[in-house]
């Protein structure tokens, strides 16, 4: 019944995309970030949904009469120079034929987002696409988090097969990212229902991530919190709530849970620490023999261990997404993602900056200083995991470049030719109509000449 109701849900959604490809983005976003399709029993299951839609899309651009324009920003522009960076690196690959999966699904991913960029333009969308990223890891967060309660938080929570967010430790960044789109989302409905239910995905989100046992996650959420306090205006009341609700919260967790996140002290013991640092070695010494171009994607294999690796028979992934970058993009690549996301956070900077005294452009400084805190928890989290090709962080820099892009544009719209404050009309009834002309502020809603 699942596969059925999927299946016409999404074939019936073509001819809306034709006529209007952002909805296609929204539906791509759903699709390839939730993967609804993996919680399905029959043809559904594997059917290429995320292709379907990138059909429509393209198809429907080229006789779209919906405004369309790429913004050309230090963002996009980094972007677009690490993606031409990572298409090199897998042409010089020790294994072009074992890259080409990945790298096909990254340029998948990232061509996606420059056409999300190009189609999206309007605080509407940027919205929509915020319920859309929150929606959908949230689901796996409420899930993970009623599973916690409910066994007491002696299981743990791991995510759909076949998707990015599988094991523990993804979907437990991947929720951390959505907790504070979360909050975002919260600070922008007025209906009670709503932000009542938001604030109960936020805790069970919560929940949800310590059922992970991902030390990287524990972590992740300390820098998440940390960060907080330390932009809070009220910095004694947010700590005492900090205070009094993290115990309880870590209270909740069984004896075996703070064993696990106590191990973090003796990472020196830990076999999984041990292989994780040799794994990081093993990129840092290929970077240094090939520092340009590295191994190419899905480079930690068992041959590239066995040349590069301190211990060679003991092989894993990167297990950090800065490591992962080094390996296989070599020292160019590692430099271009690093930039790209100080660039992505000096965005975030600015529109708080610019938005923090008009009451119009409340929204985006809330959404700045929400993904701000994301991209914490990403920066921390990150350097525990292999999540450099995941979507969510690249979503997040679409909402981000569009705000900044609305921003600027409302910021220079009011203003007359001369720089000045916007010039009104006034009619003064009590003087026979008497017309005059008043500066007013930059957003009056008042006509302006």
């Amino acid at each position: 019944m699942r596969d059925l109701i999927l299946v016409v849900f999404l074939f019936g959604s073509v001819p809306v995309i034709l006529w209007r490809p952002a909805v296609g983005i929204f539906l791509w976003v759903w699709v390839s970030v939730m993967n609804p399709h993996r919680m399905t029993w029959g043809v559904a299951y594997d059917f290429p949904f995320a292709q379907l839609i990138a059909i429509a899309i393209l198809v429907g651009m080229l006789f779209s009469r919906e405004p369309k324009r790429l913004p050309v920003t230090p963002v996009t522009v980094v972007l677009f120079l690490m993606v031409l960076w990572m298409n090199v690196t897998t042409f010089f690959a020790f294994d072009i034929d074992g890259a080409l999966p990945l790298w096909e699904r990254v340029m998948k991913i990232q061509l996606m987002v420059f056409v999300a960029l190009y189609l999206l333009h309007s605080k509407q969308h940027i919205q929509v696409l915020i319920w859309v990223l929150a929606g959908s890891i949230a689901f796996f967060g409420i899930k993970g988090g009623l599973f916690t309660l409910r066994a007491g938080g002696e299981y743990r929570v791991w995510g759909p097969p076949g998707t990015f967010i599988e094991d523990n430790n993804a979907l437990a960044l991947a929720t951390q990212l959505t907790i504070p789109l979360l909050y975002y989302l919260f600070l922008q409905v007025r209906k009670r229902w709503l932000r009542w239910g938001l604030l109960a995905a936020m805790m069970l989100c919560i929940l949800s991530v310590l059922g992970s046992y991902s030390r990287g996650a524990g972590l992740a959420f300390a820098a998440m919190v940390g960060f907080l306090w330390w932009k809070s205006r009220r910095k004694l009341i947010t700590g005492i709530a900090f205070a009094m609700l993290l115990p309880v919260a870590v209270g909740f967790m069984p004896e075996k849970w703070k064993e696990r996140m106590q191990s973090v002290q003796n990472y020196e013991q830990d076999a999984s620490a041990g292989g994780r640092i040799n794994a990081w070695m093993m990129a840092v010494n290929l970077a240094n023999d090939r520092p340009l171009v590295g191994g190419g994607f899905e480079t930690f294999n068992l041959k590239v261990f066995g040349r590069y690796a301190p211990d060679p028979t003991y092989f894993q992934g990167a297990h950090s997404i800065y490591f992962q970058m080094l390996g296989e993009h070599g020292y160019v690549g590692l430099m271009l993602f690093l930039l790209l996301w100080i660039l992505v956070w000096r965005d975030a900077s600015s529109i708080i900056r610019h938005s923090r005294s008009q009451k119009e452009l409340q929204w985006a400084s809330d959404l700045a200083r929400m993904i701000q805190l994301s991209l914490v928890g990403y920066a921390v989290g990150g350097a525990f995991q292999n999540q450099a090709y995941f979507d969510v962080p690249y979503n997040l820099l679409v909402a981000l470049v569009l705000t900044r892009v609305l921003v600027e544009k409302e910021l220079k719209g009011p203003r007359a030719e001369g720089g000045g404050a916007p010039v009104v009309l006034q009619v003064n009834a009590a003087k026979g109509g008497e017309q005059k002309a008043v500066a007013r502020t930059r957003f009056d809603p008042q006509i302006r000449l």
